[in-house]
């Protein structure tokens, strides 16, 4: 039977979660390997190691997100483009201080056997709305 839209919306759901509970193995379990990530810090590919060390070690940590807008594309029966806006919370590691981020992301996932891995995640800010003179 194939994925349905929500199974896949519900995938992506589970990988946030995990990183709000910095579960790095319940990430991990979710993640291709190698793995690729486009952000502001630049193109990544990292293995699950490296994104252990990520999850456990890096500065910020995501406190909350609420999803909007979000589609998928499926361009074949192993393949889904999850595209959606987020605002998240983000918490220094170390100074405790947050900041909120709205961010426009989207994630690759790829059937290997019976289950889906994300095998590519970008983020981008969101475009701050222009006052119309």
């Amino acid at each position: 039977m194939p994925t349905t839209e929500k199974d896949l919306i519900g995938l992506e759901t589970q990988f946030w979660q995990a990183l709000i509970n910095q579960d790095a193995d319940a990430a991990i379990k979710l993640l291709s390997e190698p793995a690729l990530m486009v952000s502001a810090h630049g193109a990544m590919q990292f293995d699950h190691a490296a994104y252990r060390k990520m999850v456990d070690k890096g500065t910020m940590i995501i406190t909350s997100y609420e999803f909007s807008d979000m589609k998928v594309l499926r361009p074949n029966p192993t393949t889904a483009i999850l595209t959606y806006s987020v605002k998240q919370v983000l918490k220094s590691r170390e100074k405790g201080e947050s900041a909120t981020q709205e961010m426009n992301d989207s994630s690759t996932w790829i059937k290997v056997g019976t289950s889906w891995k994300c095998v590519m995640h970008t983020e981008s800010p969101a475009a701050k709305e222009m006052a119309h003179a």
